[in-house]
């Protein structure tokens, strides 16, 4: 079985070297390095199955580094900072990172998450896992082989999650989704003071879609409820 790596990047050697210490006892290879820059070579010139990033790091900070890897892969990103605001938190999720922790941290729960992340990763990389089926309806194509989406043609880059999120919602038109239910399914785990998780994917999805300036509307929003795909 091939041994999964996750790399480290932050410049504070001691939360390093003690999540790499939690995270090898759960047998996983521990890439460590101490600025964005490295960061982004190591994601290039290695296979990387999850990151763990700083936001303030010397070179390219964290948000930075976020929008190189998404430029080219999907593998989950958790951001472990310092900075504590709920703008901070949603700067980071919409920037494009699965899931975002403040220090200090409890190393049991980042490595939870992490394991959390790494099975739904690996379960969407298994064909069998996603519906085959392409899904076309209004102008929008939305292809899971390939986890892509274009609209009239044009592609739309999407996190992962927002993929995820965007793909359940289509494979079931006018059903309608709790927040609470959108989390369990993409994110793979128990709802965890996540109000906002959703609303924030769900928000920078519909400015992708251009459902700021498009009649069409796919992601309806139903007051109280959830959220339905109408297509």
């Amino acid at each position: 079985m091939k041994r999964i790596t996750i790399l480290i990047a932050d410049d504070e050697a001691e939360i390093a070297d003690l999540v790499a210490l939690h995270l090898q006892k759960e047998g996983y290879h521990i890439i460590k390095v101490s600025d964005g820059r490295a960061a982004v070579q190591a994601i290039e010139s290695q296979t990387v199955d999850l990151a763990i990033l700083d936001i303030m790091m010397p070179g390219l900070d964290g948000y930075e580094v976020t929008r190189h890897i998404r430029e080219q892969y999907h593998l989950p990103i958790i951001f472990l900072s310092a900075k504590t605001s709920d703008l901070d938190k949603i700067t980071g999720l919409v920037m494009g990172a699965d899931d975002y922790m403040t220090k200090p941290f409890n190393p049991m729960e980042l490595v939870a998450r992490v394991n959390s992340q790494l099975r739904r990763s690996i379960q969407f990389s298994q064909p069998a896992a996603i519906l085959k089926s392409v899904l076309e309806v209004g102008g929008l194509t939305i292809t899971p082989d390939e986890h892509t989406v274009t609209l009239y043609g044009e592609r739309i880059d999407l996190t992962p999650k927002e993929f995820d999120i965007l793909h359940l919602l289509a494979s079931h038109p006018k059903q309608v989704f709790s927040a609470e239910s959108i989390f369990q399914q993409v994110w793979g785990e128990a709802y965890y003071e996540s109000g906002n998780t959703v609303m924030v994917h769900i928000r920078t999805l519909r400015k992708k879609l251009g459902e700021d300036i498009n009649k069409n509307k796919f992601i309806k929003t139903i007051w109280g409820v959830g959220y339905t795909f109408t297509g």
